[in-house]
């Protein structure tokens, strides 16, 4: 009976040990950030969701890693490839991450050459939204619904992101499965799209809803299409499409919007210390005072932490080889 008793006190001094160690990780893991400094990348120019999005984020996780300092670096350039990549490239000591679009799963999908990342082994640490797409027409267009634009007889121009991002593939697709007349003019990043609606540059774009919601209920647009989002003031797009192609290039945009606003870093960083940072981008976007500033910008909040994010994106770039090879057509040059 004594003996039984050593060995239970033995074996509870173990667990607590063990606890103890694991507490002591986790400091210490918190501890490394103190007196650093962290380089959020963001992958497009100042202006816009994206860089919007990251600025809060960063605002709010320093918050909560007392002593640390979080820089923003904007890397525009190339469909967001050129921040990827250099986050992917970065050292993986959990002082280099940042954000991204979706875009690049169609990329990576499609083998593009410009990709020196894996998606799949990045180290996620969450992201803050959902998002639905829409399909944005200016004031000044005299579109008023997706009927009056597919008749239109003379091809009018849509604004897109940089070769490569979202906004340029999905508009491709779109365009091509639906025999739109459209022709997508690339290169616009940040707000730089929507100034080129109200000068008259551009007459529509396929974008993110909260990017644009403040634009058209300023009156400067109107909403005429929906992919994705539970909403019901825009008519969904799939509800307009009867042909094939047209419905599998909305099915494989919709299995986008659910991942918005992403924040990951290079494969490879530390356990602990990605714990740390996924922690601390839980509080800080459940943190009130978050939530009250992205709601006074507009940015909607549907967050997700971790492995919930990288297998959210497994699943996405989960398509079959006629997906594949569909995407590959829709997006080969006329």
């Amino acid at each position: 009976m004594i003996k039984q008793s050593i060995r239970a006190a033995a074996f509870g001094a173990a667990i607590v040990a063990g606890l103890g160690s694991g507490i002591a990780l986790a400091d210490d893991a918190a501890d490394f950030y103190k007196g650093k400094t962290v380089t959020y990348i963001v992958a497009t120019a100042p202006g816009g969701g994206y860089d919007t999005n990251g600025r809060l984020i960063t605002e709010f996780m320093q918050k909560r890693l007392p002593g640390s300092t979080f820089v923003v670096q904007n890397m525009p350039g190339a469909g967001h490839l050129i921040g990827t990549n250099y986050i992917y490239a970065s050292e993986p000591d959990g002082l280099t991450f940042g954000t991204f679009n979706t875009g690049l799963i169609y990329g990576q999908l499609t083998g593009d050459p410009g990709i020196k990342f894996d998606l799949t082994k990045m180290s996620w640490i969450g992201k803050v939204s959902s998002d639905p797409r829409v399909i944005v027409v200016s004031k000044d267009s005299g579109i008023t619904s997706f009927d009056q634009l597919k008749n239109l007889k003379k091809p009018i121009k849509f604004a897109a992101a940089g070769v490569g991002s979202a906004s340029t593939i999905e508009t491709t697709m779109l365009v091509k499965s639906l025999d739109l007349p459209i022709q997508v003019i690339t290169g616009y990043n940040g707000n730089e799209d929507q100034l080129a609606m109200r000068r008259g540059e551009v007459q529509g774009i396929v974008g993110s809803r909260s990017t644009f919601q403040q634009f058209v209920d300023d009156g400067n647009g109107k909403f005429i299409a929906q992919i994705g989002g539970s909403e019901t003031d825009v008519p969904q797009l799939s509800s307009m499409v009867t042909n094939e192609e047209g419905k599998k290039a909305i099915a494989l945009v919709e299995s986008q919007s659910n991942i918005s606003r992403l924040t990951a870093g290079p494969a490879g960083i530390p356990a602990d210390r990605l714990k740390v940072l996924r922690d601390a981008y839980a509080a800080a976007t459940s943190d009130p005072e978050f939530i009250a500033k992205a709601k006074t910008l507009g940015l909607p909040l549907d967050p997700l932490i971790g492995d919930a994010v990288g297998d959210s994106v497994k699943t996405a770039m989960d398509q079959t080889p006629e997906i594949v090879q569909f995407l590959k057509d829709s997006l080969k040059p006329e």
